[in-house]
């Protein structure tokens, strides 16, 4: 199986991309995250001629919206409401072999201080309910897959300054403690530090800041990718899809590629 994260900052805007993907990887499978689209208006057509005949989505006007699209077929869709917000950040699907998470936790706004800025405090509660959830409902013998936008570059080589961003929104420590505790919930396994050795510099993400981002590289891995152990000798292959970054109006994330043979 091959599977595809990616936050697509819109999915109207940029499904023709979609479909420059599914031809470039032959993916199976792609979850997309911050779709911007309430249901009624997503471009599920668009898909279903692409080969994509089985969907799964929740979306809102204007923010957030995670969707799942798949060759394959799934059973028992899911949305789940995190905190009592029905902000369309997770859902799920059931495969055969695995559970499928598609998530998108909150970004947390611009001050990395809880007690004036609600939208990072949310997002530190957000991880903390991700991982209440996980340790609730699952055990590491669960087979799982974890995807999405989550908004926080844990590792030192996952930004490109990890003094510079100490006190930054997505590296700050308590944001790095509080996903570690997430990923530590039901021993979920970092696939892209299997492939790409923590010394190495590692990245899904690019401001739209900067206009020649190749040349300055100042990224963050913000976007993941994890399964449980019982999925770990399935893994065959992954690439962080840079090149996405130059393609025509793309989003300021690139995909994320994992292939398993189940």
């Amino acid at each position: 199986m091959r599977l595809v994260t990616w936050n697509i900052n819109s999915v109207r805007l940029r499904q023709n991309l979609v479909i420059d993907l599914i031809n470039e990887v032959k993916a199976d499978v792609i979850c997309l995250q911050e779709t911007k689209t309430p249901d009624e208006h997503f471009p599920a057509q668009t898909f279903i001629d692409a080969g994509f005949e089985h969907l799964h989505y929740k979306g809102m006007k204007g923010y957030n919206g995670v969707a799942i699209i798949s060759r394959r077929p799934f059973e028992n869709p899911r949305i789940f409401e995190r905190l009592g917000k029905n902000d369309c950040r997770h859902i799920a699907v059931s495969f055969p072999e695995f559970q499928l998470h598609n998530i998108y936790i909150p970004a947390g706004g611009d001050e990395p201080d809880r007690s004036i800025n609600k939208k990072f405090a949310h997002k530190l509660d957000f991880i903390d309910d991700m991982r209440d959830f996980f340790a609730t409902h699952y055990t590491c013998d669960t087979p799982m897959i974890a995807v999405g936008d989550f908004n926080t570059a844990p590792l030192e080589n996952d930004v490109w300054s990890h003094k510079q961003l100490l006190k930054v929104i997505s590296h700050t420590p308590i944001e790095v403690e509080k996903h570690n505790a997430m990923q530590s919930s039901i021993g979920w396994i970092d696939v892209a530090r299997r492939f790409v050795p923590t010394e190495e510099k590692c990245y899904t993400w690019w401001s739209y800041r900067n206009r020649d981002w190749g040349k300055s590289n100042r990224g963050r891995r913000l976007d993941h990718v994890w399964i449980t152990p019982p999925l770990e000798s399935a893994l065959k292959d992954h690439k962080i899809l840079r090149h996405a970054r130059d393609w025509e109006k793309p989003s300021d994330h690139v995909p994320v590629y994992v292939e398993l043979d189940l």
